[in-house]
């Protein structure tokens, strides 16, 4: 079978997987169950989750490999990647404006879903067996569902996050990068893989704790990098913000039509693509956050959760936003141009011929850090399916395909990674679905105890899961 035929197959497998029938419902209605069980926890506890996530950074103490704030930017640097740049613009391409509106809603009630996802993966946390912490839906899918069904949910979900890797989290990001600095600096793109490879494995040698401390190191600087350029830009065309604003809801509900090559678009493109893309770039409900989050230095799960509910609100209403509004308010969105270069086109247009060296810049730093944060994901799905002895080979194949993706036509891989990306939030969905009056009880009886977050607990995470769960039960 040649790869034009491969990829039709896979592109129309994406095509029903990611349809109005399959993963949408279940993305949207599984985060509205979850918020209206919760109370719209997402909403009443973002600012002490911010606090403790951004100002406090971790619980002295407490059990884990790294610091829930170490947690945080693991996670960030697997979801701000490609999605935040070229993710947005697909999205605004194919399904106009009123798709930012639709990643905004994805990104809301997405926050429910990874608060409750990543509650699990501390919940349900192990050691393996060089005793470092491993967690996740391939954990805590058959710790929670006691029975064939769960174990079946979690070697699923588990082979579908290693494929994943080594698309969405590897050779979808190398390629980028490299022909992002192929055509702004000409480097050639072999050169560009390999110094990616390099740099892959030479981080990858020291485990999450080597992962933990270069995230925390350069995520945030990447993130307040690309955000103040996009500041700056929304600055300079002000003006053009409401009518910006008032497009993104209007077409959200009616579809719109441009001339220069944009494709159409009705009500229904514009929510498939804006919740497709939203969860290519922010991954709540994938469960892949709960992989990161287990590893987490943390005294009760709910303060893990609440800190990893940060991240999307940093990914999906904060830098989502700042490209989106870029590209739209800029007039790049009907330009004709995809991906990548549709945000380079809105770059330049607002800051001159060199704007779109900012996109590059921010390209390889969003990338890289993805490629870092799924090869965590990968190994620890490794680690489920085959044992400690299987995550030195996982290791030393992803830093190979790193330089493979950045040298290869990838339209195969791009639906590949879509397919991926959708099988394993499957089964992670139906978990957090049957899960979801566990996590209710015990959050509530947790928040009960320590609203604010300010408290510092005595009891280790395990003893006051038990004691706050037979405090729910009364």
């Amino acid at each position: 079978m040649d790869s034009e035929r491969l990829a039709t197959i896979l592109g129309d497998i994406s095509g029903v997987v990611w349809g109005p029938f399959v993963l949408i419902p279940l993305l949207l209605g599984t985060g509205m169950y979850l918020t209206i069980r919760l109370g719209g926890l997402q909403f009443r506890k973002l600012g002490a989750a911010l606090r403790l996530a951004l100002v406090k950074r971790k619980d002295e103490g407490a059990d884990g490999d790294i610091s829930h704030y170490q947690a945080l930017t693991t996670a960030l640097a697997a979801t701000v990647g490609v999605g935040n740049i070229a993710g947005v613009a697909t999205a605004i391409h194919l399904g106009g404006p009123g798709a930012l509106f639709w990643m905004w809603v994805t990104g809301l009630l997405g926050m429910a879903s990874k608060y409750s996802e990543a509650f699990m993966g501390v919940r349900f946390r192990t050691k393996d067996a060089r005793g470092d912490v491993s967690g996740g839906p391939q954990y805590y899918l058959a710790r929670a569902i006691p029975n064939r069904f769960g174990l079946v949910l979690s070697l699923v979900f588990a082979v579908f996050a290693v494929l994943a890797s080594f698309g969405i989290g590897n050779m979808t990001q190398s390629n980028t990068v490299a022909t992002s600095v192929e055509e702004s600096f000409g480097v050639p793109v072999w050169i560009v893989g390999l110094v990616l490879a390099v740099a892959t494995g030479a981080v990858l040698i020291g485990g999450i704790r080597s992962i933990g401390k270069v995230t925390a190191g350069f995520v945030p600087l990447m993130i307040v990098l690309y955000v103040v350029a996009s500041l700056v830009l929304l600055v300079m065309n002000v003006a053009d913000i409401p009518q910006a604003l008032a497009l993104i809801f209007t077409d959200a509900f009616t579809g719109t039509a441009a001339a220069g090559g944009f494709l159409g678009s009705t009500m229904i493109l514009a929510i498939q693509y804006g919740v497709a893309r939203g969860i290519f770039s922010n991954e709540s409900g994938m469960g892949s956050a709960a992989i990161a989050a287990a590893a987490a230095q943390t005294r009760h799960p709910v303060r893990q959760g609440l800190v990893s509910m940060t991240q999307t609100f940093i990914d999906t209403l904060i830098v989502v936003s700042m490209t989106g509004l870029v590209i739209i308010t800029t007039g790049a969105w009907s330009s004709g141009v995809e991906g990548a270069g549709m945000t380079a086109e809105a770059f330049n247009i607002g800051l001159g011929p060199w704007g779109h060296y900012i996109v590059t810049i921010s390209v390889i730093f969003f990338a890289f850090s993805t490629v870092l944060g799924w090869a965590y994901y990968g190994e620890r799905c490794i680690e489920r399916l085959a044992g400690i002895r299987g995550v030195l080979p996982y290791r030393i194949l992803f830093t190979l395909v790193v330089f493979v993706g950045a040298t290869t036509e990838l339209t195969v891989v791009w639906n590949f990674s879509d397919v991926m990306n959708g099988l394993m939030a499957l089964p992670n969905l139906v978990g957090l679905v049957i899960c979801a009056g566990l996590i209710t009880r015990e959050t509530k009886a947790y928040l009960a105890h320590d609203p604010s977050l300010l408290e510092e607990p005595s009891v280790s995470t395990l003893e006051g899961t038990a004691a706050l769960e037979r405090l729910a039960r009364r």
